[in-house]
């Protein structure tokens, strides 16, 4: 593995578990970041001191990141106000995958285990400005993090359960007595959504594009309806159609049928620079079945082993109507999608592009709003080029998908400037989507906790935009092949910089 400049690895001792996993920086096994308050203020001293990088992009990119902690923790101080950060540098599941021998992964798994009465003790008495909403969304899924403690773990898996339910118990307090107004405002929105793209971000403006894209979305949403009934209202019918899906023991296998499809259809068209490695479908780790289905790819740093598309049926003890509700993410008009936006042209194929990013910053720090807008855009671009054109179902569960991406921004934006509160958000999701009752609930409440959860249709507009920058300046030259390699060369870089895929790098 290579080593890093000074700079770069300021930024990854921060973000720790995210180049730990999604690049495959594995000298961080084993450890945990210091997100104590005078852990963080002391690695920001750290943020920016070195040389600078000799190509303007990496510059520019690693510049972007640099800015996003310096307002992530310096000026918004969310160490203290999010467990999300906290949570992350806790959970084990990191070491489910391939990509290191079982003993040494299982060592790894304990050096981190025994580190958990320090890094929850931190967390504790760092947690001092939470948000009772915040405490509340995300009390489930602190819970959940016993669920990857071995229980041959001995001593240390017992001084982990102690520090967890410490953990659990200041959490639970704060879900009852935390402000219980979740709102950053939006000055800390934009700075937050904006600084780590490399972009002077007007959140009034992305409002209003956020509404023009439903309304777009809406209109495709009823043109792709109309073939199967253009009697029924459009969301009427999509309740119905969501319907249709396999049973709790039918659910892995229709997701490898629909990876193989996806896989084939990605190669046959060439949409993709890369259709090298092996992608494998299995349950997700236990103490990740809160995500239905999630892409776990061959990082970078590591050698290459399979990449997991990992899928949470629903548990058979659930109520029915739980049941229910989660399989419909499954079903025949939905599933493609998502498989579409998790395997390929969407994250294992980025996953491909990225061991072959040409330098160690594209390889290894990522803008979330282009990993996320890239498999997004990859949605409709399989629409575009007709995969299942025949079946009116897979353009309507992009278009269902999409609907309820674009609410999550406008519903960012709402909750976080103060013009909306989680009930207004629930209210537009039941509106403009096929969400009703708990499960719009839950999505509009996400947006207190994770307040960037618009990046997948703010990422989207933007590579769409340079898709037509791209068609306009190159012309006849243009192919898709040749635009998603010149992208997808940068890494996954901040919204910003996107202008080097058509060689426009930044002046620094």
């Amino acid at each position: 593995m290579d080593a890093l400049p000074a700079r770069l690895r300021a930024v990854c001792d921060l973000l720790m578990p995210l180049v730990r996993e999604g690049a495959g920086r594995h000298e961080y096994d084993g450890r945990l970041p210091d997100y104590s308050v005078p852990g963080v203020r002391d690695a920001l001293t750290r943020v920016g001191a070195g040389e600078r990088l000799d190509d303007p992009h990496d510059e520019a990119h690693l510049r972007a990141f640099e800015s996003l902690l310096r307002t992530t923790y310096g000026e918004l101080e969310l160490h203290r106000r999010n467990p999300l950060d906290h949570l992350e540098a806790l959970d084990l599941a990191c070491y489910e995958r391939e990509y290191a021998p079982a003993a040494e992964r299982e060592a790894a798994r304990l050096r981190h285990l025994a580190g958990w009465p320090e890094a929850a003790d931190a967390a504790v008495r760092t947690l001092d400005l939470v948000p009772a909403p915040v405490a509340t969304a995300l009390l489930g899924a602190i819970r959940g993090l016993s669920a990857g403690i071995p229980a041959d773990s001995g001593e240390t898996g017992a001084k982990a359960r102690a520090a967890h339910a410490r953990l659990v118990a200041h959490i639970e307090h704060l879900a009852e007595h935390g402000d219980p107004d979740a709102a950053l405002g939006a000055d800390a929105l934009t700075r937050l959504m904006g600084t780590p793209e490399a972009l002077d971000l007007d959140l009034g403006g992305l409002a209003a594009e956020a509404d023009r894209e439903r309304d777009r979305l809406i209109e495709r949403l009823t043109e792709s309806c109309a073939r199967l009934d253009p009697a029924k209202p459009p969301l009427e019918l999509c309740r119905e159609l969501v319907r249709d899906h396999p049973d709790i023991d039918g659910v892995l296998e229709a997701s490898r049928h629909w990876t193989e499809r996806a896989l084939e259809f990605s190669r046959e068209r060439d949409l993709v620079p890369y259709h090298d490695g092996e992608c494998r479908v299995g349950l997700s780790p236990e103490s990740r079945r809160w995500g239905m289905a999630m892409m776990s790819w061959a990082a970078p740093g590591e050698p290459d082993a399979p990449s997991w598309y990992h899928i949470s049926p629903p548990d058979p003890s659930w109520p029915e109507e739980d049941i229910e509700d989660w399989l419909q993410v499954f079903s025949a008009t939905t599933l493609p999608g998502v498989t579409v936006h998790e395997v390929a042209p969407g994250h294992y194929s980025h996953g491909r592009a990225l061991r072959h990013a040409p330098t160690a910053v594209r390889r290894t720090l990522y803008s979330w709003a282009f990993v996320e807008g890239w498999a997004h855009y990859a949605e409709e671009l399989c629409v575009e080029e007709g995969f299942l054109a025949d079946d009116p179902r897979f353009e309507i569960g992009v278009w269902l998908e999409a609907l309820v991406r674009v609410t999550r921004l406008a519903c960012a934006i709402g909750v976080h400037s103060g013009e909306m509160t989680v009930e207004d958000g629930t209210r537009r999701f039941a509106a403009d989507t096929h969400l009703a009752g708990s499960a719009a609930r839950a999505e509009a409440a996400r947006a207190v906790f994770d307040p960037t959860y618009g990046r997948y249709t703010h990422g989207k507009l933007e590579i769409l935009r340079l898709r037509e920058r791209a068609r306009a300046e190159w012309g006849a030259g243009y192919s898709h092949p040749r635009f998603h390699r010149a992208m997808l060369e940068l890494g996954a870089p901040p919204l910003g910089l996107l202008g080097t895929a058509l060689g426009h790098p930044p002046r620094i």
